[in-house]
């Protein structure tokens, strides 16, 4: 029987390495890639079955590779991995053909059941509501995303100096 074969997209290499040798473990095939253009260089090599895609690899978009994966494989599974989550790009990656989106830090086997298993990842239930900030970094991750990623037009929208709005995107978002 072939092997399963995973493809890891993210530009943090200790992080496809740690995870590679952890799939491995398990007994799949791992492919790495830390550009959108090696990953599509693999997958037409490599014929992966999975796909853990972060979704932002350098200066582009996990979104994209997404997209190119999906044309390459369409049968693929492919699972968006992000630090930076929003609703907005949850449901983006969902509509382009990833069969999950999920926050990092995320285990091995909570990998597996969200990828092969398409089971939804688990968070506790809320004790308090969603911060104000959150709310502001969700409302801004939707218009920025209504504007295709265009900061200019985005700030627009907003009402928002172009500066401002790149300085609260370089922060990470904050959790609740």
């Amino acid at each position: 029987m072939k092997r399963e074969v995973f493809l890891l997209v993210d530009d943090d290499q200790v992080f496809i390495d740690t995870l590679g040798r952890a799939l491995e473990k398990k007994g799949f095939g791992v492919l790495k890639a830390t550009c959108i253009a090696d990953a599509e260089r693999l997958a037409r090599e490599g014929s992966p079955h999975y796909a853990v895609v972060d979704l932002k690899i350098d200066r582009e978009s996990g979104l994209d590779c997404l997209k190119n994966l999906k044309r390459i494989h369409d049968g693929m599974r492919v699972l968006i991995l992000t630090g930076y989550s929003s609703i907005a790009t949850a449901v983006n990656a969902i509509k382009q053909g990833a069969v999950n989106y999920a926050c990092k830090p995320l285990g091995v086997e909570d990998l597996l059941a969200l990828i092969i298993e398409g089971h939804e990842q688990t968070d506790e239930p809320m004790a308090e509501p969603i911060s104000v900030d959150r709310l502001e970094w969700e409302h801004i991750q939707r218009v920025l995303d209504e504007n295709a990623g265009n900061i200019s037009a985005t700030a627009r929208c907003l009402g928002m100096h172009r500066r401002t709005l790149q300085r609260k995107l370089s922060k990470r978002p904050v959790k609740r």
